[in-house]
């Protein structure tokens, strides 16, 4: 029963893996951009902001106004009179320049959500690629561990027969319980990995449990001028950066039209009944007026708030400025850990991985007809597991300095 305990908790570990439905990319990114709730509230943005350019096309409303009068007509018979006026406000460009304010914000909002899905694809990327890299540790663990298992259980028959000493036994024993121990914290690791991509799908509690793929290194190479260029044209945090800079231009405008006076034009018709009064009398008749109103702009002698837009216009425009500038340091940063994480992948060739595995399948055989120790053994296993993680940690760094590089040179990326 003792040497069942260890097949059976090597079965429970490795259950979710064989219960589990795979993952792809593909899939994986859809559900991002359909469902990331970040996502969903960034596009609110952008709804609002198409809003405020619609109320900005609105006009001033009419007003409608009626009056009567009684001019003592129960007493002296001075007569009544009923009136009606429409008059409504004119103003001089002011509805225009809204109108470039809302536009030039809902262009940078577009641009800002556009920033935003490039960032978004970028870090749902980087989030499956550290799954792989944690799956991809976890199976370096798992096989560590069957193989000192393996070892141990060996060796629990070989001191049976007098082959090898019982301290041989409770050693191997002890480094199969170290690798055991491993594999479940690099286990943890995946499962926590897998946690954020349901996050990303926009269901912390959708349970994935298993991604589909291999960490590889990106083929691509780039010219650095090339990148410099793209990120210019194609960064959307400097696209939004530029229209919010002009939407501070034009609000230096608006400001100014909002402070010149708006014109009343005013239409208005009169009834007045006849005046029966002896002294004073008058027939019925009909009176018009139109009336003109213009409003002396003497409060524009304080010039603190055109002032105060046109401070933060040229802040807009300095923003953009720096903006610019720090694209060119990130895509050359991006461009030169891309370039070491290449020749980092180059270093550790494939034989490197298959020399280490008959390296330590040479020691356990020699282990095993007495020509070696269980020292040696544990050294080779450690040697190919360290080189193992290397590797996939290389990869994984490749593949993620890549994602940055597309990123910081404002370039879109379909597939990892």
């Amino acid at each position: 029963m003792k040497k069942q305990i260890p097949l059976i908790l090597a079965l429970l570990l490795l259950l979710p893996a064989a219960e589990a439905q795979s993952l792809s990319y593909p899939q994986y990114i859809q559900q991002v951009m359909a469902n990331n709730v970040t996502y969903k509230s960034a596009q609110l943005d952008l709804q609002a902001a198409q809003q405020d350019l619609i109320a900005a096309r609105k006009f001033s409303d009419p007003v409608l106004s009626a009056g009567y009068s009684n001019n003592s007509d129960w007493d002296i018979m001075m007569g009544q009179s009923m009136g009606v006026e429409l008059s409504k406000s004119f103003s001089l460009g002011k509805r225009h320049a809204r109108k470039q304010v809302a536009l030039h914000t809902l262009e940078a909002a577009q641009a800002t959500l556009d920033d935003f899905t490039l960032e978004l694809y970028a870090n749902a990327a980087e989030a499956f690629a550290d799954a792989l890299l944690a799956r991809d540790l976890a199976t370096v663990g798992r096989e560590a561990w069957q193989h000192m298992q393996s070892l141990y259980e060996s060796d629990s028959l070989r001191a049976a027969s007098g082959d090898i000493s019982p301290l041989d036994v409770l050693q191997s024993r002890l480094e199969a319980t170290l690798a055991l121990q491993d594999y479940r914290s690099q286990l943890a690791d995946y499962r926590n990995a897998l946690s954020l991509l349901d996050l990303y799908m926009g269901n912390p509690v959708q349970g994935t449990l298993e991604v589909a793929g291999t960490l590889r290194s990106p083929l691509q190479q780039y010219p650095l001028q090339l990148l410099l260029d793209s990120a210019v044209v194609w960064r959307q945090d400097l696209a939004a950066a530029l229209r919010m800079a002009e939407a501070a231009q034009s609000e230096v405008l608006s400001v100014r039209r909002e402070r010149m006076p708006d014109i009343d034009l005013s239409l208005g018709a009169e009834y007045n009944t006849r005046v029966r009064n002896e002294e004073a009398p008058a027939p019925e008749f009909v009176g018009y007026s139109v009336g003109l109103s213009i409003p002396l702009p003497v409060s524009n002698f304080n010039r603190g708030e055109v002032r105060a837009t046109q401070v933060r216009a040229q802040q807009a425009q300095l923003e953009a400025d720096y903006i610019r500038a720090s694209i060119k340091m990130e895509v050359l940063q991006a461009f030169n850990n891309y370039e070491t994480a290449r020749q980092r992948v180059a270093d550790y060739d494939s034989h490197l991985l298959e020399e280490a595995r008959q390296v330590l399948e040479g020691k356990i055989y020699a282990y095993r007809h007495g020509e070696t120790s269980l020292l040696e053994v544990i050294t080779a296993q450690h040697t190919y597991n360290e080189i193992q993680q290397a590797y996939a940690t290389s990869l994984h760094d490749c593949t993620t300095a890549w994602i940055s590089l597309r990123r910081a040179s404002g370039l879109p990326f379909n597939e990892l």
